[in-house]
């Protein structure tokens, strides 16, 4: 694919993978993108998975027909991105390596050589100049990893954005680019905002054309779209105006209860309603889904003197990723001693900005008319 004139994406989908970084589960499989740019002098962003290398080096022949490569200029060491380094060097001894001084030593690690011979470390403010197209280098430290570089084409206005700007899915599947960009996101990225918002304000200054991540598609329209849902994200700010309920129910009572709660949203006007069984919810799609909506009800029982496994593991989840900036209303069940709201709300001690429900209703075993006035009561409270 030419992205501009001059500049090249070689995106190869892999379409036998199961489980990206052995967790999240691709159904649309994952695509690993490389980029060069043929100038004066002529530079290849990042390689590709491994189990691509041949595919990908074949790719840069017919590009550059009988020209060679002057740098090879790699972002992120993840080896996804940076598996065929070695292949690299082999096929064309004579080309640089750039990259951040973290990238080298992690060459070392993987490789056993940093490449001392034929490195060119760059960093913060580096410029490099391939004759038309002048390059300017960005750290990006941990986004998501510490030696992450992103690099801006100042003569195409293009932002070579490493990891971010990504997607689960191969890019010859047709899909909406944000649900599978979210999921990554808050799957990969989404502990790191901080650091997001850090890269997003360095970046503010420049005009961006065109957004060639390591994953997902070449990004050329309506990038304030793309750049606005980023911008929610990393500052754990609120998408989609709705509610989530994830629950957990043993014997079906603690999910008579949410239902009900689903229907009382939706009968005073809540325009999304979302709602979740944590024992058989896709756990990334609930993950995403609690970060997309400003409001969230956690259902689950009292199990063993905590809380049923699958709803320790969501909260867990969520905590790690820095949950914060919600409202949170808890539904607790419990043939005796019930504790479980109160487990949840410590585990979620640690998160920012969490306004709690007043109304919290109890269920002992069974839903009784008082526990259908209280979720009536936590319905209005979470629409006001």
């Amino acid at each position: 694919m030419q992205v501009a004139n001059g500049v090249y994406c070689i995106s190869v989908n892999d379409k036998k993978i199961d489980l990206f970084e052995g967790q999240f589960p691709v159904p649309n499989g994952i695509a690993y993108n490389s980029y060069v740019i043929v100038d004066e002098k002529i530079a290849v962003f990042d390689t590709v998975d491994k189990s691509f290398g041949e595919e990908w080096l074949g790719r840069i022949k017919e590009i550059l027909q009988d020209k060679t490569p002057d740098y090879l200029i790699i972002q992120h060491m993840e080896p996804d991105h940076s598996a065929n380094i070695v292949a690299f060097t082999k096929t064309y001894p004579n080309a640089k390596i750039l990259s951040s001084s973290k990238s080298f030593m992690m060459m070392k690690n993987y490789f056993g050589t940093d490449f001392a011979d034929r490195q060119a470390v760059v960093g913060e403010g580096s410029t490099l100049s391939l004759g038309r197209h002048n390059l300017t280098f960005f750290a990006a430290p941990m986004v998501h990893w510490p030696e992450v570089l992103v690099c801006y084409d100042n003569t195409d206005k293009i932002l070579f954005s490493a990891d971010a700007f990504g997607k689960f899915g191969a890019t010859d599947v047709e899909e909406e680019w944000a649900c599978e960009a979210r999921r990554y996101y808050f799957g990969i990225v989404g502990k790191y905002g901080v650091q997001v918002q850090n890269l997003l304000k360095k970046l503010a200054g420049f005009e961006i054309t065109k957004i060639c991540p390591l994953h997902g598609p070449v990004l050329q329209e309506n990038l304030e779209y793309y750049l606005h849902l980023y911008n929610i994200w990393s500052s754990y700010g609120v998408e989609t105006e709705g509610v989530m309920i994830a629950y957990t129910s043993v014997y079906g009572h603690t999910k008579e209860a949410v239902a009900l709660l689903a229907e009382r949203l939706r009968a005073k006007g809540c325009q999304k309603v979302v709602v979740t069984d944590l024992a058989r919810a896709e756990r990334t799609e609930a993950v995403e889904d609690a970060f997309r909506y400003g409001k969230i009800v956690l259902a689950t029982t009292t199990y063993n003197g905590e809380i049923f496994p699958f709803m320790r593991d969501f909260i867990h989840e969520l905590t790690e990723r820095n949950f914060q900036n919600r409202t949170v209303g808890f539904i607790e069940n419990g043939s005796w001693a019930p504790m479980a709201t109160r487990v949840m709300q410590g585990l979620l001690e640690k998160c920012k900005n969490l306004h709690y429900a007043q109304s919290s209703p109890r269920i002992l075993s069974a839903m009784t008319e008082e526990n259908k006035a209280e979720i009536e009561r936590l319905a209005e409270e979470l629409l006001k």
